[in-house]
């Protein structure tokens, strides 16, 4: 039955890898690990702001592949931080090669971590970042209760009296075993979970190979062992509810009163715990980092195309080659080379400006935090990325979308002068407000944000823009062939500024009435009339 079992775990693994993960997300549990982690040493950290600009939620879903909990977590926090430097990345190669090609050894780890999988397992983190539980003032006098508890149960058989003290004293002890019930039940799922996770460090220890990534793990793990027999206790807790002897656990349950066991063993357990913090985030990091690269390793074998990046760290130049964005079916590869510049977009909407802003901005974060790009071929810059994409008018707070968007774009200004390579990524610019003062402002705003050592990615509908800004920014568009009664897109990036309009043809096709096509054409080549003469923002001045 067990060898059975063991192999059905083995032959689904080995089918699983490189597919994607058929799971729910909690990301209020998956996150958790991240929003209380010191972030300070690292290069940059994402902000929800960009991540909900690049729709970061999904694209965590598409690349998490872990087996535990904790790898999750490890690996959620892993994307959102751009590392100072390669180092951790370039190391872990060895062993994505060694994981990819040695089913035997990555089904063995996968099982291990596997153990970790039960959603309490999200609480671990919470032993180490979190400000433990402190006993209350009076609590001295629990020791002391359970002293007399101890000695007149003794003393009942010498002398059947004691019998009142002990049942005086059982009272009191009631009224503080059901208090400490919701200390207890905080800590009921970490603390048993993390004897667990002390063990399958152990087992993944032994690995030669695996003690790379913590040469001095066995430290912690032994300091943990010294903790573990105030954890049993916890352990046995869920096996009685478990099993459900209720019995047992009647007459467990009257003990633990009389003798209050529960408050020592809980506040003793915690002081221990406390004192071990840094032992419990070592051996958290070595699961989750082993957890982590399995993960990125089934990413990569079920891509038709990835690379690993060349970080050009220092250079203003990007390069990418057949680069795709990974959450769009069947995605249009395109190629892309950015040198001392930055990019401006034009083209109709829905022809794919947006989406391929997106595209650079997640193989950007891929590259510098997991080492995968999807792409042939990709080299950055190291990179903090910064986005006004996804803006909304924020009515609770009545602010508009214009002042929303000048609130995003100043944070990148600010940005923009500390001497730090930054990848700014606009969509339509300023579109919250007239013609004229989108223009101007923009130009002036996309300049600025140009100098020093930033690149700007940004798409627009004015092409007086992209005439203002051609000497600071590669020009490229998108375009569709307007047929007789269909609009096709064909998504491929195209150098220069989009010349064909094609936005009355398609009001055309789809039916507006004739009168309103007839105008719109007419003012059309009156603006052009226009700008012949007064090229530029003139020609919006002069038609005011």
């Amino acid at each position: 039955m067990f060898r059975n079992r063991k192999k059905r775990i083995k032959e689904k693994l080995l089918s699983e890898f490189g597919t994607l993960k058929d799971d729910s997300f909690n990301f209020n549990y998956i996150e958790s690990y991240f929003r209380k982690k010191d972030h300070s040493t690292t290069f940059h950290t994402l902000s929800d702001k960009t991540c909900n600009d690049l729709d970061f939620d999904e694209l965590f879903m598409f690349i998490d592949r872990t087996n535990s909990k904790i790898g999750q977590q490890y690996l959620y926090n892993k994307l959102r931080n751009i590392p100072v430097d390669s180092s951790e990345n370039l190391r872990q190669e060895k062993f994505l090669t060694e994981f990819t090609q040695n089913s035997e050894f990555r089904v063995e780890v996968q099982t291990k971590l596997s153990k970790l999988n039960d959603r309490d397992v999200y609480y671990i983190a919470s032993l180490f970042q979190d400000e433990i539980l402190k006993p209350p003032k009076w609590y001295f006098v629990v020791p002391l209760l359970s002293f007399a508890s101890v000695m007149s149960f003794i003393m009942l058989f010498f002398n059947p009296v004691f019998l009142f003290v002990l049942l005086g004293l059982s009272i009191i002890n009631i009224v503080i075993h059901f208090w400490n019930k919701k200390n207890l039940y905080y800590y009921f799922g970490s603390i048993p979970q993390l004897s667990k996770l002390n063990s399958v460090a152990q087992e993944l220890f032994k690995n030669d190979m695996l003690k790379e990534i913590n040469p001095d793990l066995m430290k912690s793990t032994s300091v943990l062992n010294k903790v573990s027999s105030k954890m049993s206790f916890f352990n046995l807790e869920v096996e009685i509810q478990n099993d459900q002897r209720i019995l047992f656990w009647l007459m467990l349950e009257l003990v633990k009163i009389v003798f209050l066991i529960e408050p020592l063993f809980l506040f003793s357990t915690l002081r221990r715990i406390d004192k071990r913090r840094t032992e419990i985030e070592d051996v958290f990091l070595f699961v989750g980092e082993i957890d982590a690269i399995v993960s990125i390793a089934s990413l990569r074998k079920g891509l038709n195309i990835f690379c690993i990046p060349k970080i050009n760290d220092g250079q203003k130049r990007l390069f990418a080659q057949e680069v795709y964005h990974p959450l769009i079916e069947n995605c249009v590869k395109n190629n892309l080379t950015v040198n001392e510049k930055s990019i401006l977009l034009t083209g109709s909407n829905m022809s794919g400006k947006t989406s391929f802003i997106r595209t650079i901005g997640v193989n950007v974060i891929t590259g510098l935090t997991l080492n995968t790009c999807f792409a042939k071929e990709f080299s950055t810059p190291r990179l903090r990325i910064f986005s006004a994409i996804r803006i909304s008018d924020d009515l609770m707070n009545d602010k508009s979308y214009y002042f929303e968007e000048v609130i995003s774009i100043k944070e990148m200004i600010d940005k923009s002068n500390d001497g730090i390579f930054n990848l700014f990524l606009l969509d339509e610019i300023f579109k919250g407000t007239n013609t004229v003062e989108r223009i101007s402002a923009g130009k002036a705003v996309l300049s600025s944000l140009n100098r020093n050592n930033n690149i700007v990615f940004v798409s627009t509908h004015d092409i007086e823009l992209a005439d203002l800004l051609k000497d600071e920014f590669d020009l490229y568009h998108f375009s569709e062939i307007v047929s007789h009664k269909t609009v096709d897109f064909d998504y491929k990036l195209k150098e220069g500024k989009l010349k064909n309009r094609n936005a009355i043809r398609i009001l055309q096709i789809n039916d507006y009435p004739e009168s309103i096509i007839t105008e719109a054409i007419e003012i059309s080549e009156e603006l052009d009339k226009i700008n012949q003469y007064s090229p530029g923002l003139n020609s919006i001045n002069d038609l005011n």
